[in-house]
């Protein structure tokens, strides 16, 4: 990624710790904590799930949602501080192309099984 966004020494210096803690926490909120709500969705669990519950568990999630918007929004104020708009916006194409060949191979690998 270094090389990819053409960061400096200096940028990637304040970079790294800031991309770091940021994939540490998104990691946390959406795979840990959100993979226990989506436990809770299953067929089998959903329909005895009894509306108040439903409604906390639905409150729950939404929540998660906020601060990971927050937590991007946040992530996104630190890289302004070190890095020119285009930098970031490199970063968040590069992040989205690497996601969608992950997904790719995912499919292309489900498909020869």
């Amino acid at each position: 990624m270094t090389t990819e966004l053409e960061l400096t020494s200096t940028e990637a210096e304040k970079f790294w710790p800031i991309y770091n803690a940021y994939d540490d926490k998104q990691y946390e909120l959406k795979y840990l904590k959100m993979k226990t709500y989506l436990k809770k969705l299953k067929d089998d669990n959903l329909v005895n799930l009894s509306d108040k519950d439903a409604a906390t568990l639905l409150s729950q999630i939404e929540s998660t949602d906020k601060e990971i918007y927050q937590l991007r929004e946040k992530y996104t104020n630190s890289l302004k501080k070190i890095l020119p708009a285009k930098k970031i916006l490199l970063l968040k194409k590069s992040e989205d192309d690497f996601n969608r060949k992950l997904l790719q191979q995912y499919r292309d690998k489900g498909n020869k099984d």
